[in-house]
């Protein structure tokens, strides 16, 4: 193995902190783009559902077409 410790693969030689920071970063914005747009989804799809609740309720039954 390159390094002989875990010290030693968390510091890289002086370059650690850039390292890591970098593969911290890139994780959270490959978390971020997944994340958000299901929140997003999850929100319009809730606000959808209202809204379709509302103009459903607020029609009278003998005025709803029936197939």
């Amino acid at each position: 193995m390159y390094f002989e410790s875990l010290s030693a693969v968390l510091q890289m030689d002086g370059h650690g902190t850039f390292v890591w920071s970098a593969y911290f970063i890139t994780l959270g914005v490959i978390v971020s783009m997944i994340y958000v747009p299901r929140r997003r989804e999850k929100r319009f799809l809730r606000q959808l559902g209202g809204q379709i609740r509302r103009s459903e309720g607020s029609n009278p039954p003998s005025a709803r077409k029936e197939v």
